[in-house]
């Protein structure tokens, strides 16, 4: 028999199954399933593949460390091959392949021990460490390391122990245990042990403490001062912010449990409020989870004493209750507002002075406080937008707006890739496939990395009934939305969607999708306002309202530089249109690394305004004029005159060519094997118009694809007959 390294436990080898995963292992086998899954151990990177990193642990066995796993985006590690790194084993396959899991610990002192794995001794044996600093350490522990003496199981009784007692002997101090090596904890046990707390059957258990560094007298007295002083009055209700005003007493505090982790002493609730977050400590026994049927997202009544330990408030837990029914609801309604208010803008200021977006102040700012709590309560925001210059532009300000916000809110440095994405979706309908791609995504997230649902963010897509489907798919599952869109927004997804941020329906073409959602932007971080005031005008087209001409002026935009980002927006937009082009777009749009981009915008516009000359140019050679009633249309065979799958895309080229044919034609369809498009001057009603063609070729499968860009589906077979039926409504409705 042995004694644990860590807690001095008698056992088998060298660590207790309680401490195994505090310990670091070197291993000395020869095979894949001589590997002890759940363990940590030393490897180096042997390569690199699209989906992970391989890793050798020993000199025989290679495991792969999954994309999935890692704490930031694979092309952000700075690892090379041969680096030295700490992995866990998650599971041996039957065919040898070895799964791993990445350690938040990346450095030997990480970890409260070394051990080494030798399949041939039968069981871990101590590893000497090397490091000089760490060898007179070890000599030093010879001479201190003791396990509890009965003196303290006696003190532990007598409730006299503290908090920073616990962690000096059992989570932070460099200890040392009878087998004579220094232990040291990991990052997780930065909150001490505690005293006297109430168990599952309310009863006081308490911690078995060693004082360390000469502190045990002054520390127990202090204690066992402030312990008689707390007996002797009741906890006072307190806020999480106010704590620093009661340190020593006893408060009592109401919140939601927002994480809880597991030391090798005390469990640690995070307990949030309207007023701040804290951690508190609760201790049956080394290592045993405390109140087990308390989870996160619960809301809780918590007792206990207030401590400050290096520069840090934190609570003895003495007492916790699960809130239920109306108090629950009470609380719950509490936390509710204040978050409300602290994530609503004060004031609803427009970027120029646009009557279209002043009459949404109101939505406007609905939209930005929905967007504000997301990232103050961690929850991702994905923004999906139309795969157009106006979807990009538009996704782009929220994207400027954001990322500082994500960025304050947490400490990783690559959180501005977890906490916001912008995901293009084709036609500005979300359908079943980018719905289930969604779903499918952020329930694995939760279930792998405890990550909440995201807020989704539809902007220039979703405004119309073909993406319900879609949405009610996400409802399924609670997932929050919000739809940005400069069409009139459908009554059906109004109610289905938690905000919307629609023009009314005679505002419709004074408006785009980009102006409301820089607005928006303007209002979630209003210190980006200034980067935003020329993407309005960049997004129309023709007639730019003049507001947003003079805003894009003060910005150092004229009307080339307008013209010239709108159409370099509009080409790289096509070219992997289902991509964010995060940095490229960001270059474009707002030139933050002038030095390198240079002319980029005038370079790109340029490919854009060659491509699109050439492709209307054959177009307009080639359109078969049909006149009805006197209304002229022009009709072009799209798979028969332009170059498929290339730029300009068939939605694009319409539009230039009706924008280039209007005065000789009322209106443009240009039509495919199964799909037409629709361009038209006025107000026309594509469901209305689709409705009709139905009720001429009932066979004819016709249904609306996609509103934003004028696209009707039907059979193939029946084109013949949908384009004559087509043509006979067109004229009669114009």
């Amino acid at each position: 028999m042995g004694s644990c390294i860590i807690c001095g436990k008698s056992v088998e080898g060298r660590i207790c199954d309680l401490h195994e995963e505090d310990a670091l292992f070197e291993f000395r086998g020869s095979r894949a399933d001589q590997l002890s899954v759940d363990r940590y151990y030393r490897g180096s990177v042997d390569g690199f593949a699209e989906f992970g990193v391989f890793v050798d642990i020993g000199d025989s066995v290679t495991g792969l460390l999954h994309r999935s796993e890692l704490d930031q985006r694979l092309d952000s590690l700075d690892w090379e091959p041969g680096d030295t790194v700490y992995v866990q084993v998650k599971n041996v396959r039957d065919n040898g392949n070895v799964d791993l899991g990445w350690s938040i610990r990346q450095s030997e002192r990480e970890f409260r021990g070394v051990l080494v794995d030798d399949p041939d001794i039968g069981h871990s044996v101590l590893l000497e460490n090397e490091d000089d600093e760490d060898e007179s350490q070890s000599d030093d522990s010879d001479e201190t390391a003791s396990q509890p003496s009965t003196d303290e199981s006696t003190a532990q009784s007598d409730n006299e122990s503290s908090l920073d007692d616990t962690d000096s002997s059992q989570s932070d101090a460099e200890s040392t245990t009878s087998a004579g090596t220094v232990s040291r904890a990991s990052d997780d046990d930065r909150v001490e042990g505690t005293a006297a707390v109430g168990g599952n059957d309310g009863g006081s258990n308490t911690a078995v403490v060693t004082e360390s560094e000469g502190e045990a007298d002054t520390e127990s007295d202090e204690s066992e001062d402030q312990t008689d002083e707390a007996t002797a009055t009741e906890p006072v209700s307190a806020a999480i912010g106010d704590l620093g005003d009661h340190v020593g007493a006893d408060v009592r505090l109401e919140g939601e449990v927002v994480g809880i982790r597991q030391t090798s002493g005390p469990t640690v609730f995070e307990l949030q409020d309207e007023t701040g977050t804290v951690d508190c400590a609760a201790f049956v026994e080394a290592g045993v989870r405390a109140y087990p049927e308390v989870e996160e997202d619960d809301y809780v009544r918590l007792s206990g004493e207030v401590r400050e330990r290096r520069g840090e408030l934190q609570v003895e837990t003495e007492e916790l209750d699960v809130l239920e029914a109306e108090e629950r609801e009470a609380v719950e309604q509490r936390l509710a507002d204040a978050l409300d208010d602290e994530a609503r803008p004060e004031t609803a200021e427009p970027l120029a002075d646009d009557t279209a977006v002043a009459d949404l102040s109101e939505e406007l700012v609905e939209a930005a406080t929905q967007i504000r709590k997301a990232v103050l309560t961690d929850r991702p925001v994905i923004v999906r937008h139309a795969n157009t210059a106006d979807g990009y532009l538009a996704g782009s300000a929220l994207e400027r707006a954001a990322l500082p916000l994500v960025t304050d809110q947490h400490r990783r440095a690559d959180a501005k890739y977890h906490y916001f994405d912008r995901r293009p979706i084709e036609g500005g309908v979300y359908d079943m496939d980018d719905a289930t791609k969604d779903t499918t995504t952020m329930l694995d997230n939760r279930e792998r990395h405890e990550e909440k649902l995201p807020l989704f963010v539809f902007v220039a897509a979703g405004g119309t009934r073909e993406s319900l489907d879609g949405f009610d798919l996400l409802n399924v599952y609670g997932a929050p939305s919000v739809v940005i869109d400069d069409i009139d927004v459908d009554g059906a997804v109004v109610d289905t969607v938690d905000a919307v941020v629609s023009p009314s329906a005679d505002a419709v073409s004074e408006t785009t999708s980009t102006a409301l959602a820089a607005n928006v932007a303007a209002h979630v971080n209003e210190d980006v306002r200034d980067d935003l005031g020329h993407l309005p005008a960049v997004s129309f087209w023709e007639d730019i309202p003049e507001p947003y001409v003079e805003a894009a002026s003060e910005a150092g935009y004229d009307e080339t530089a307008v013209s010239e980002l709108r159409e370099a927006v509009a080409l790289e937009a096509h070219y992997q249109s289902y991509e964010d082009k995060r940095e490229l777009i960001t270059d474009l749009v707002f030139g933050d690394d002038e030095e390198d981009v240079g002319g980029l915008a005038g370079h790109i516009a340029e490919q854009f305004r060659e491509k699109v000359d050439e492709e209307v140019s054959t177009a307009r050679a080639n359109l078969d004029h049909r006149t009805v009633d006197d209304v002229d249309i022009a009709v072009l065979d799209t798979d028969a005159f332009t170059h498929q799958y290339e730029f300009p895309p068939e939605s694009l080229l319409l539009d230039e060519l009706h924008r280039d044919v209007r005065d000789e034609s009322d209106a443009v369809l240009g039509i495919s094997t199964d799909t037409m498009y629709v361009r038209a001057d006025g107000d026309l009603d594509l469901h209305q118009l689709v409705s009709e063609v139905s009720e001429r070729v009932p066979e004819g499968g016709v249904a609306t694809r996609s509103v934003r860009e004028g696209t009707i589906r039907y059979l193939a077979g029946e084109r013949p007959a949908v384009l004559d039926a087509t043509l006979d409504v067109l004229a009669e409705e114009l």
